[in-house]
């Protein structure tokens, strides 16, 4: 049964309708726009620029592909795929978010990148795209906002290339009690202060929190991602698996 069979789901940890959620998660995004790749850089001490350059490495993209960066925010791993699969290639940033959709176009300009970057307003469970058409999806931080994580995944399934590869990037589960406990501390502790200081949004990085601690853990996600028709699916633990990067295959 998928999530959106139920007529409620989770919003952090609070239980909501399932109709709510996707406008309650447009209300947080909406929020920390702004802000959004200087919290990034804090949150992470500048790590998640690590995570993000393995992702590119892992995607094994070439020249004169088609890149569909679901979720894409600002724009982080468009601009490096822009310049990976250049003038012959197109990158499609996409986000349900119009507030991070602007940010991340503006971002993008102002590197001098676009000519073969397109930007689409979309939501992950309906992607507005043919059949077979990616050689590549990535999403980052993105699948735990998604209200019905089954439907997206089918979704983006559906619109790649047989032989194309989908990459979800998102925080998992550490493997070790120590870190949890670490994680936990800094997660309820420091992030909604650092959060109220920087983003003057303390219950949005609160959320952020609860969502990371209500997303599937490594082994649920690739169970779902293998139910959603993907193949050879595996996953990398990064940071004690703070973050875990899936890949599949469509075949």
């Amino acid at each position: 049964m998928s999530e959106q069979d139920k007529s409620t789901t989770h919003f952090g940890y609070k239980t909501i309708e399932a109709n709510e959620k996707e406008q309650m998660v447009a209300g947080v995004f909406h929020s920390v726009a702004a802000k959004y790749d200087l919290m990034n850089d804090l949150m992470s001490f500048g790590v998640h620029r690590l995570w993000k350059r393995f992702t590119v490495d892992c995607s094994g993209i070439r020249k004169g592909q088609k890149v569909l960066d679901l979720a894409g925010g600002t724009g982080d791993l468009t601009a490096k795929f822009s310049r990976i699969v250049g003038e012959t290639g197109q990158v499609v940033l996409a986000d349900i978010n119009d507030s991070m959709l602007k940010v991340g176009r503006d971002k993008l300009r102002n590197k001098g990148l676009g000519s073969n970057i397109a930007y689409v307003q979309a939501n992950a469970e309906q992607l507005p795209f043919p059949d077979n058409h990616f050689d590549l999806i990535t999403i980052a931080f993105g699948l735990r906002n998604v209200t019905d994580k089954d439907k997206a995944l089918a979704s983006m399934q559906r619109v790649l290339k047989p032989g194309g590869r989908l990459l979800v990037l998102e925080f998992s589960k550490p493997q070790h009690e120590i870190m949890n406990k670490l994680y936990d501390f800094y997660s309820f502790n420091i992030l909604p202060k650092v959060g109220s200081l920087v983003a003057k949004d303390s219950d949005s990085y609160q959320y952020l929190a609860e969502s990371i601690r209500m997303h599937p853990d490594q082994e649920t996600l690739k169970s779902m991602m293998e139910q959603a028709g993907l193949e050879q699916v595996e996953y990398f633990n990064l940071t004690d698996g703070v973050v875990a990067l899936h890949r599949g295959f469509k075949f």
